[in-house]
């Protein structure tokens, strides 16, 4: 109850204060104005401004005074800060002393008909008012920016030596920002920037040290001067990803900290200093140069097209839920198993999106009267199939739930497309259905073979359901991914797990990944699409996680094997050291869309995968775990259960 009270005073003491800087500021402007009037005329006039009407004068100023009284209390002139004035505080000026003078002067005009009044002195008057209202207004921002710090007890003010990498319109605002708060940590000793012409120059008075190819010998340079930075603060917002990396290894060599400035859109309120910095996401180091979308055929798939979404909780099927909704479909059925996962993804679909139809079904993907009901009632056009088991050491250990899930759940979804002939499926397939070793990626590859089977036979039949399926590797952030596990261990303490020294990865963002997922169903979903294909997205080069632990340690202030230790935990079941995207008889393709390459077909027919697939379910219904294993590894010929796979062109 204290605490509340304490509040309130504490913002109606503030309010006090801010109401009564305004009328200072008012009353100000009022003084001001009511000068400016005499120091026109005496520099119009000169000393005979002495033997001149003293009457004239004071009315004329009078006058001048409630004319500009009126005008600053409309426009609001007095409510600016005068700590933050800026260009805009000066065009608001402009605007009210030129309207002042364009109202006084007709009033004058029908006082006097200006009789005795230079009307020279009306044009100096706008030039005189100007520097009267805003001079102070500079000279107290400048006053406060150079003399505004607080110093702790001993009288110094100590604050974090810091170099910005960046010279840009982001640096500039975050100098000044940083300059305007007094109690901030930080104190710029320099700038790094990616190009050379810039060195030497500066910016807020900030020197430009050198790039970012010499920043060793920047830091070298700086530190000779007692200006050793502690800490790197990244302010290009579209730094590339090498300089990225180029950074983080002179984090770790020079043991200074990195660190990202806000955004440029955390600095909007006038009123407030945004200088705290955050940590450099994972994101920034990983990702790749933004491939050019196709919107356009993006929008023409999406929009006025009933959509629905299987999985729709997770974070593929959420992202799709987000992106397929900014397109404008006729509705939206969003189906997950999971009663929070809908719940949340509903939330904030109808927050954002209020007038789009949705619906949000809890359902089974193995329950097939439940499927084949929702989908003949709601008869979606195109049906993304994103629910899926995809822990490999959990599906490991319980192989009949990944086979009923992953195969089963995918026939019946399957099934359902064909019955109410909807215009396509899109299945979100994995690299780990490349030379399977677990029976995760295995029953993700039965699941691709039944897709391409049945893309093969619709086209046979001239039927118009298209089977696309899109493989791609990890999501950064998504359940089960590595990412999110550091990050947790990371607010622990540590120390971080990783399985093997030489465990690679792909890695790409869950929004790149859906957004390729979406052209890739443009590809696929025309009618001179090739049946049977998979669609694959660029990954990138793959990543060693033990690389992915040290840079995440290292984006979190901290220093790798001191601060945080990296442990070896060993390879799990049916876990890979390298992921690949491709089969060695599936070769690449390109595509018309940088980003999306296509897999060579090595489809069977429909019959031989429907026994096989039968057969496999009814085993893992009886719970027979040897004969589903036996199955997959009589079926799946790529399959092989060892401890770890190695592909044939990494073998030393």
């Amino acid at each position: 109850m204290e605490s509340n009270w304490s509040a309130v005073l504490n913002a109606h003491k503030s309010r006090l204060m801010r109401g009564f800087r305004q009328k200072i500021a008012f009353a100000h402007d009022i003084i001001m104005a009511m000068l400016s009037i005499p120091i026109s005329l005496f520099l119009r006039l000169g000393n005979e401004i002495f033997y001149y009407e003293h009457q004239l004068i004071f009315t004329s100023a009078a006058l001048f005074t409630i004319v500009a009284a009126l005008t600053f209390w409309s426009m609001h002139l007095y409510s600016g800060v005068w700590r933050y004035a800026s260009v805009n505080d000066l065009v608001a000026i402009t605007r009210a002393v030129t309207l002042v003078i364009l109202v006084f002067l007709p009033l004058m005009f029908l006082f006097n008909r200006l009789e005795a009044f230079p009307r020279s002195a009306l044009l100096i008057n706008w030039f005189v008012l100007m520097s009267l209202l805003g001079g102070p207004r500079f000279i107290y921002r400048q006053f406060k920016e150079k003399y505004g710090e607080q110093p702790d007890a001993n009288g110094n003010v100590k604050r974090v030596p810091v170099l910005l990498i960046g010279a840009g319109d982001s640096t500039e605002m975050f100098i000044r920002a940083l300059a305007r708060n007094k109690s901030s940590a930080y104190r710029i000793v320099g700038i790094v920037d990616e190009k050379e012409n810039r060195v030497g120059q500066k910016i807020q008075g900030v020197r430009v040290e050198g790039t970012l190819n010499n920043i060793a010998d920047t830091l070298t340079r700086i530190s000779l001067k007692d200006q050793r930075p502690q800490r790197l603060i990244v302010t290009n917002e579209k730094i590339k990803k090498d300089a990225m990396h180029r950074l983080l290894e002179i984090s770790e060599r020079e043991k200074i900290a990195i660190a990202r400035m806000p955004s440029l859109t955390d600095f909007r309120d006038e009123g407030r200093d945004q200088t705290e910095i955050k940590p450099v996401a994972i994101e920034d180091v990983l990702g790749r140069a933004q491939q050019v979308l196709d919107r356009y055929s993006m929008q023409k798939l999406i929009a006025g097209q009933k959509i629905l979404i299987t999985g729709a909780g997770g974070t593929i099927g959420s992202e799709l839920v987000r992106q397929a909704a900014a397109f404008g479909p006729k509705q939206i059925c969003m189906l997950d198993n999971s009663e929070y996962a809908i719940y949340k993804i509903n939330f904030e679909l109808s927050t954002k999106y209020e007038k789009i139809n949705q619906k949000s079904m809890i359902a089974d993907i193995r329950d097939k009267k439940r499927i084949i009901d929702i989908f003949s009632r709601e008869k979606p056009d195109i049906v993304f199939h994103a629910a899926a088991l995809k822990h490999v050491p959990i599906v490991e250990d319980h192989p009949r739930e990944g086979v009923l899930t992953n195969v089963l759940g995918t026939q019946i979804v399957a099934e359902a497309c064909i019955k109410i002939k909807a215009k396509a499926m899109v299945l979100i397939s994995t690299d780990k259905a490349v030379n399977p070793t677990s029976i995760m990626g295995a029953t993700k590859r039965i699941a691709e073979s039944w897709c391409q089977a049945l893309a093969l036979e619709q086209k046979k039949l001239h039927k118009r359901t298209h089977f696309v399926a899109v493989r791609f590797g990890n999501v950064l952030g998504s359940t089960g991914s590595v990412v999110p596990l550091f990050q947790k261990q990371l607010a622990n303490g540590g120390p971080l797990t990783v399985t093997h020294r030489d465990m690679t990865r792909y890695f790409m963002t869950v929004s790149e990944a859906v957004e390729l997922v979406l052209e890739a169903t443009v590809l696929g979903t025309r009618s001179n699409a090739e049946a049977g294909h998979i669609y694959v997205l660029d990954m990138g080069e793959p990543i060693k996680i033990i690389d992915l632990a040290r840079q995440m340690i290292l984006l979190s202030g901290l220093r790798p094997d001191k601060d945080i230790k990296i442990q070896f935990t060993g390879l799990r079941p049916g876990e890979k050291l390298f992921e690949e995207i491709f089969h060695d008889s599936e070769p690449p393709s390109k595509t018309e869309y940088e980003g999306i390459m296509l897999a060579t077909p090595r489809a069977v027919e429909k019959n031989c995968v429907a026994d096989f697939i039968r057969n496999l379910i009814n085993a893992a219904e009886e719970n027979d775990t040897n004969l589903i294993f036996k199955l997959i590894e009589k079926n799946v010929p790529e399959y092989e259960k060892t401890a770890y796979y190695i592909p044939k062109d990494r073998v030393k």
